[in-house]
């Protein structure tokens, strides 16, 4: 059976409305689209443990901040038509801008959900000012029109993760926040709809973000745990021509900055390679 690419909100509930007359267990997979193995991964593991797995792909544009990328920002509908399929949705949900946002002339008139400047101040809340309060905004509503028992979020976005588990506590949303492990290419290159912006020449430095990443992992567990020391053991590993925008340090349960690390760091990265903003995290243990 073909995926089903629903476009508008109300046809969506009257699909989720029947679907609840048994009892079925309903997963959402928020995306942007340009569907890759890291998004499939999420989509296996929802249609896993949910009876109906539902996809969206929304471009978002209130999480963009001014001079990124929205308008080129790859719309591939028809090829995430086969991935979503192939992975396991039944559903993919792709409204128009108008749909999610109806009669606003401007986004400053939206109604928003702001998370805690002190944990959106830092990595990369710092460099995109607004883009969490974006995010939020859109998963929010998301979970309002959906209404799902577990949503599936990759652990790429870390920081992003982080926060929609604590709106979903903080404003006791009913939805079970499922974390996803990060899916990398072969090489090391965590994979990113973004990629594919990169050269070829560009993508062999980008390598070297992930190459970073794991030589902060592998000192650590050669005993090394002032963050100073790993910060220059990360630096040392990236190749010139790539930018750092932040390389830093935080409990995995609170997101603040800590100055030695245990098991229940992680270590994160943001680094420009030419045009194209790229992250990368990794938990350290041991």
């Amino acid at each position: 059976m073909s995926v089903l690419v629903i476009n508008e909100i109300k046809k969506l509930r009257e699909i989720i409305k029947e679907n609840r007359k048994e009892p079925k267990t309903i997963a959402l997979v928020p995306t942007m689209g340009c569907l890759h193995e890291g998004h499939k991964s999420l989509i296996a593991k929802a249609s896993s443990i949910a009876d109906l797995t539902i996809v969206s792909v929304f471009v978002n544009p209130i999480q963009f901040c001014p001079g990124e990328d929205y308008d080129r920002y790859p719309r591939t509908l028809e090829a995430d038509k086969d991935a979503a399929q192939s992975a396991g949705a039944d559903i993919i949900f792709a409204p128009s801008v108008s749909e999610m946002y109806p009669n606003l002339q401007k986004f400053s008139d939206l109604t928003m959900v702001v998370p805690p400047y002190e944990l959106t101040d830092i990595m990369c809340g710092k460099s995109r000012v607004g883009h969490f309060d974006g995010v939020e905004t859109v998963v929010t509503k998301l979970f309002n029109i959906v209404q799902p028992d577990i949503a599936c979020f990759g652990m790429k976005d870390i920081q992003q993760l982080f926060l929609i588990k604590k709106m979903v506590r903080d404003l006791n949303i009913p939805v079970e926040i499922i974390p996803c492990p990060l899916v990398r290419e072969k090489n090391g290159l965590a994979l990113s709809s973004r990629n594919k912006y990169l050269s070829d020449e560009d993508k062999v430095k980008a390598l070297s973000i992930s190459r970073s990443v794991f030589a902060i992992r592998d000192a650590y567990k050669a005993g090394i745990k002032e963050t100073k020391k790993l910060f220059d053991t990360g630096l040392a590993n990236l190749d010139k021509g790539v930018e750092l925008e932040y390389l830093e340090f935080v409990d995995e349960n609170t997101f603040k900055p800590v100055e030695s690390v245990n098991q229940d760091t992680i270590c994160a990265m943001a680094a420009r390679v030419g045009n194209v903003r790229l992250i990368d995290n990794i938990i350290l243990e041991v």
